[in-house]
């Protein structure tokens, strides 16, 4: 699973240790006993870190893991597509922070901010975290499935054009960033939570339905997301953001085994001047 998966996991795992406040929460694959962690229950207090774990004490075994995510009907679905069970949606999950990943957040905040002296005199309108690109385009199991799910490079760059000179924008970097003109990158190597928490020192986040999505939903960031019409906000995503999403009647198509013409035609309907529209009304929102 990704790690938009393991955020949302934090949420259930917050109800589910009020329920049982005197037992360690776990989470993997129960069929397999197995407990799995990820970086993202890092100094979370209400899931038990397997390298902790008291087996003399009582366990609650949270079931989730590749073959039972709550958003999608398994039995449904197919190597072509996915089915989703539109009965789901989420809670926003929790991270938490170290002192040394705040240090490191905040120096890049403070890079970011020189940047922005040195191109201009004028005051940006807000922070913008953007995400542009997944981890997993080239996958070669999850490229596909991928590919629909992307807005498009030149449609973030000209978005990027139209907005950069009003906002400062941070771009998270990893092995399949595609730079662009405009944003500020750190030099500085970092991963997935300190990109997060860089995010927590933004005013919003901006980019496709994903991870960040739920780490800002976590750190009750406000978010313009493109979600076109691969799958519905309904299921990952959170009443306190902007969604895009592409109302169709093939509408959310779950495909993943082929490349979705319906998705490009989400593509070319969520344009950039409605995205630019979006990102100005909720960057300006109370």
């Amino acid at each position: 699973m990704g790690y938009g998966d393991d955020l949302m996991i934090t949420g259930i795992a917050r109800l589910e240790k009020k329920k049982y406040p005197s037992k360690q929460v776990v989470v993997g694959n129960l069929d397999e006993k197995k407990i799995y962690h990820s970086i993202i229950y890092d100094n979370n207090p209400n899931i038990t870190n397997i390298k902790y774990l008291d087996r003399l004490k009582s366990v609650h075994f949270i079931d989730y893991h590749n073959f039972n995510r709550p958003y999608i009907n398994f039995e449904k679905s197919n190597l072509e597509r996915w089915i989703w069970n539109m009965d789901f949606s989420p809670i926003p999950g929790e991270l938490y922070f170290s002192e040394d990943e705040k240090i490191v957040a905040d120096k890049i905040i403070i890079e970011a901010k020189q940047f922005w002296k040195k191109k201009t005199k004028l005051n940006y309108n807000a922070i913008i975290f953007l995400e542009a690109t997944s981890t997993k385009i080239h996958s070669a199991a999850l490229s596909l499935k991928n590919k629909n799910k992307d807005w498009g490079v030149s449609n973030w760059k000209q978005l990027v054009t139209k907005i950069n000179n009003d906002f400062l924008i941070i771009q998270s970097v990893h092995e399949t960033s595609k730079k662009i003109e405009g944003v500020f990158y750190s030099n500085k190597k970092f991963n997935f939570r300190i990109a997060c928490a860089i995010l927590d020192r933004c005013d919003l986040f901006v980019g496709p339905e994903g991870g960040f999505g739920h780490a800002a939903a976590a750190l009750n960031k406000k978010a313009v997301i493109y979600y076109g019409g691969w799958i519905h906000p309904r299921l990952t995503g959170y009443n306190f953001h902007e969604n895009l999403y592409f109302d169709h009647p093939k509408s959310p198509c779950g495909a993943r085994g082929y490349l979705c013409e319906h998705c490009e035609e989400a593509r070319q309907s969520i344009n950039v001047d409605f995205f630019e529209d979006k990102i100005r009304k909720i960057a300006f929102k109370n």
